[in-house]
């Protein structure tokens, strides 16, 4: 796909030309087939009475793909309850099992879809009163029509972090077990900010309570949405300064020192994460080719 991705919460008048429809039975996402098997597409119609769907429980509109013409395709999100029949060939699958399987741009605005949905379905009250809320036009928020209350979105900031250090037999990146992973996989360290902190004090505090060492000079990598089910990754590099491996025994299992030439599992393309990962051993596979020319 060729187009550049417009947000906006103002829905069109009318719709004259198929948009792309995110719809979503709890958590899993309706894709139809394409040609080539290994792919998926979103339903692109101007209704989704055109793939059998007649009732939804709730839908939002998240903007629009331009191209480079001036074309405009718009996007729009819905939930359907569970037991709704998908049409002829559709499947619903969650988002990570479809992230080899979709176009980039549209798996981008199916993570915005999925957050704003589970937004939407979670909050039909007033935390301060009590009273219903209704769905504002031109912004993501909700406001009480009782008490005035305006609602937002709960965006959750957490930092993930790659450690480095210069080993015996060159650079290592530190990775743990966290004891919900899959088995044998180990990735980088992670967690939420609190409330009050900044993100560098929360890379200290969450690298040494988790494994008891500690890191300076933190360089901010990228961010990455994660909506799993509405966090924000701000991801960084550091290295190591000193300490022996603490572990914090609720969450972690393992973690170890590991050579770009020697990992073990780590986590799927998906994640910031394994960028992070990728990164690591990307510059030092780079760094030992210059030492051998």
């Amino acid at each position: 796909m060729e187009a550049t991705f417009v947000s906006s919460f103002s829905p069109p008048k009318r719709l004259d030309s198929p948009a792309y429809w995110f719809v979503f039975q709890g958590w899993k996402m309706l894709v139809l087939p394409q040609e080539n098997e290994r792919l998926v597409q979103v339903p692109l119609v101007k209704s989704l009475d055109e793939v059998g769907i007649t009732a939804v429980l709730r839908q939002q509109y998240h903007g629009y793909f331009e191209s480079d013409s001036g074309q405009q395709t718009h996007c729009f999100s819905a939930e359907i309850d569970e037991d709704v029949a998908l049409p002829e060939g559709g499947e619903a699958e969650g988002l990570r099992g479809l992230f080899p399987r979709l176009e980039s741009q549209l798996f981008a605005v199916a993570g915005r879809s999925v957050q704003i949905m589970d937004w939407d379905r979670t909050h039909q009250y007033c935390a301060r009163c009590g009273d219903p809320v209704q769905l504002q036009v031109g912004e993501p928020a909700k406001k009480c029509l009782s008490c005035g209350q305006t609602h937002y979105p709960r965006l959750s900031p957490a930092v993930i972090v790659a450690i480095s250090r210069d080993g015996e037999q060159g650079r290592e990146i530190l990775l743990a077990r966290n004891k919900r992973f899959p088995p044998g996989w180990y990735s980088v360290l992670a967690g939420f900010v609190e409330p009050g902190e900044s993100l560098e004090q929360c890379v200290a505090r969450e690298v040494f309570e988790e494994v008891g060492v500690r890191e300076d000079i933190l360089r901010y990598y990228s961010s990455k949405p994660w909506q799993f089910p509405h966090s924000l990754k701000i991801g960084f590099t550091a290295d190591y300064v000193g300490g022996e491996f603490v572990l914090q025994e609720a969450e972690i299992d393992e973690a170890h020192w590991f050579r770009p030439d020697a990992l073990p599992k780590i986590p799927p393309r998906i994640s910031i994460a394994r960028q992070l990962i990728d990164a690591f051993v990307a510059e030092n596979r780079a760094e030992a080719a210059g030492d051998g020319s």
